[in-house]
């Protein structure tokens, strides 16, 4: 799916092109913590692979809020910046929430800033956040069932489980939602009630097979660096014996989340 996203937009980015339109992506990264160097490097390699130009800038982790503002501020003015991405998380003592703030609604590429985010709320026009915006591209391509389905959320953040929660239960999709946490109570009953999981919590090997009912489909967000590798929140091998569809992690929500970052980037260079 997301080798299709990719195909769309580099024939997108040459129509621009031959309009006058150039398209390029930027990000920002504050720190040496090695998975964000990994993610930011596939980020690159993605919009490169498209014909899109991509801008890296790079702060220590001793960098002061002020300067991160000041490096955010330098990616809004440039003309050659169409989207822009502070990774997240930032290092302990800067607030990420401000920082994505201070990027422009109109180079948002993350669609976390407030403003639309109040906009995906109100149903109007503009870059959705990422993660969940992939995993409806999914569920689109895949002709899986929205209208009148139980679907339950694990997570509640405002990069994956509040925004995904809503695009769920968005008018024309129409799903039945519930939202669950760290402090729902018998959160596998509840969980077993869904036609459609979604797990964005972050804790390896949480949802076993009491969590899915037979022939659910089940999508797995939460990724986490081990030992071992990538973990998810699924026990997948478990769980693929009685879903009905399941993501993989590696290799299954994470291609549509960077795939989604370049469709909101195009959108963003259209507006």
């Amino acid at each position: 799916m997301a080798k299709v996203v990719k195909a769309q937009v580099a024939s997108d980015i040459e129509q621009l092109a031959a309009s006058g339109i150039q398209v390029g992506l930027a990000t920002l990264l504050v720190g040496d913590d090695p998975a964000s160097h990994v993610y930011v490097g596939y980020k690159h390699k993605d919009a490169n692979a498209v014909g899109m130009s991509s801008i890296h800038v790079e702060l220590p982790a001793s960098a002061s809020q002020d300067e991160v503002f000041a490096a955010v501020d330098e990616l809004n003015e440039r003309q050659d910046v169409t989207g822009m991405i502070v990774q997240l998380p930032l290092p302990d003592g800067l607030d990420g929430e401000a920082a994505v703030e201070r990027v422009l609604p109109t180079k948002d590429a993350d669609g976390l800033h407030p403003f639309n985010l109040g906009r995906m709320i109100l149903g109007r026009p503009g870059p959705l956040p990422a993660t969940p915006s992939g995993v409806m591209t999914i569920l689109d391509h895949y002709g899986i069932e929205t209208a009148g389905k139980t679907a339950v959320v694990i997570g509640r953040s405002f990069l994956v489980g509040k925004p995904m929660a809503l695009l769920l239960g968005a008018k024309g999709v129409d799903a039945t939602v519930i939202q669950t946490h760290s402090r729902t109570p018998d959160l596998a009953s509840v969980c077993a009630t869904a036609d459609i999981l979604i797990t964005a919590i972050g804790r390896p090997g949480l949802v076993d097979a009491s969590f899915v009912k037979p022939g659910a489909v089940v999508i797995d967000v939460g990724t986490t660096r081990t030992d071992d590798g990538l973990r998810g929140d699924v026990v997948f091998e478990e769980v693929a014996e009685i879903a009905g569809a399941i993501t993989p992690v590696p290799g299954g929500v994470g291609p549509m989340t960077r795939a989604s970052l370049l469709t909101n980037t195009i959108g963003l260079a259209r507006a």
